[in-house]
């Protein structure tokens, strides 16, 4: 299995190709806050899949479309982490970090 800067490089190598493709169709790369909305709507994609793995929404090959989608939402994370200059392997685990000793120090309160 790759680490996680190999899966952010190669998500950066797929975003280039895309720049080349967009500049081939368009003109130009999509802008940051272009690929943001992108995200987006990978997002919406993603919310109505989860509908469909909980039986509200009819939508065939769910799960293998939900396994695509979370890879999509994935790849666009580390995309505009990478636009932004954002260590995003450092980050998460900063987060994580903060995020089990507040959740640990509200369990050791008690309700």
């Amino acid at each position: 299995m790759s680490d996680f800067n190999e899966l952010a490089e190669r998500a950066w190598r797929v975003r280039r190709l895309y720049a080349e493709l967009e500049t081939r169709n368009h003109g130009r790369a999509w802008t940051r806050e272009e690929v943001a909305l992108g995200f987006v709507g990978d997002v919406g994609d993603l919310a109505k899949l989860v509908q469909a793995m909980e039986g509200v929404r009819a939508i065939p090959e769910a799960r293998t479309k939900l396994a695509h989608e979370l890879a999509d939402c994935l790849w666009s994370v580390m995309t505009l982490a990478r636009l932004y200059d954002v260590d995003l392997k450092a980050a998460f685990e900063t987060t994580m970090d903060e995020l089990e000793r507040g959740i640990e120090a509200r369990l050791g309160a008690g309700p």
